[in-house]
């Protein structure tokens, strides 16, 4: 493996994974650590190049990303889990539930998308702009280096056929908040596409998890106590 996963580790019983989102890392679970860590062994996993995990030298992207998840799971002896994703930590789940189905129990993707046009356009537009400039700045700055790798991730990725998702034969819990910056439209395709999808809007925006961690901690739950896992 050529880094180490930074992780935040608390509870027991069956491996509840937590992948954050763009430019984050594991602390923004802090709402759902606590509160799972009652039945599951929850762990926060802090993505390539964020939070107090390295750069490293492979490429930075989801594909990448998915490849140190897997890596990380050999490395802590972890055969099956089931994983939270927001975000982009929920791209990371469905495609490393496509690569390596035989690791994922259940699914929990809130805030996910299929491609960069599941993103409301009054969202991507300056998420665009800015990415251009960034990459003008780039060869100067290093600070302009990292938000524009950051931002690539946005613009460039991912990129998921919603006939993939039928391949994932597991129970996958679709969140999003109902002021959410994917698209209402997107997220439904998304559940609908899943062959064991469930939908469920949450009142809040993007960041529902940690700005509505009560009634998100509760859909999650009825989801996993349903499937009993």
């Amino acid at each position: 493996m050529e880094i180490q996963l930074h992780r935040e580790e608390t509870g027991e019983g069956k491996p509840l994974i937590l992948l954050h989102g763009n430019g984050e890392d594991g602390t923004y679970f802090r709402g759902q650590m606590e509160a799972f860590s009652h039945k599951y062994r929850v762990i926060a996993v802090d993505t390539r190049g964020h939070g107090k995990s390295p750069r490293g030298t492979a490429p930075f992207s989801l594909g990448q990303f998915t490849e140190d998840l897997k890596d990380f799971l050999d490395e802590m002896g972890i055969e099956k889990g089931i994983f939270l994703g927001f975000s982009d930590g929920g791209n990371i789940a469905l495609m490393f539930a496509l690569k390596y189905p035989s690791r994922v129990e259940a699914l929990i993707v809130n805030g996910a998308n299929l491609n960069p046009a599941g993103m409301k356009r009054s969202v991507l537009l300056p998420i665009e702009l800015e990415y251009g400039m960034t990459s003008l700045l780039a060869p100067f700055s290093r600070k302009a280096r990292r938000k524009r790798e950051l931002l690539g991730l946005m613009v460039k990725e991912p990129y998921i056929a919603p006939e993939e998702l039928k391949k994932i034969s597991v129970p996958v819990l679709v969140i999003a908040g109902t002021d959410d910056m994917i698209k209402e439209e997107h997220t439904r395709q998304i559940a609908a596409s899943l062959p064991g999808g469930e939908l469920k809007l949450i009142r809040g925006s993007h960041f529902v998890a940690r700005d509505n961690s009560r009634d998100f901690n509760l859909a999650v739950s009825e989801f996993l106590d349903k499937q009993e896992v």
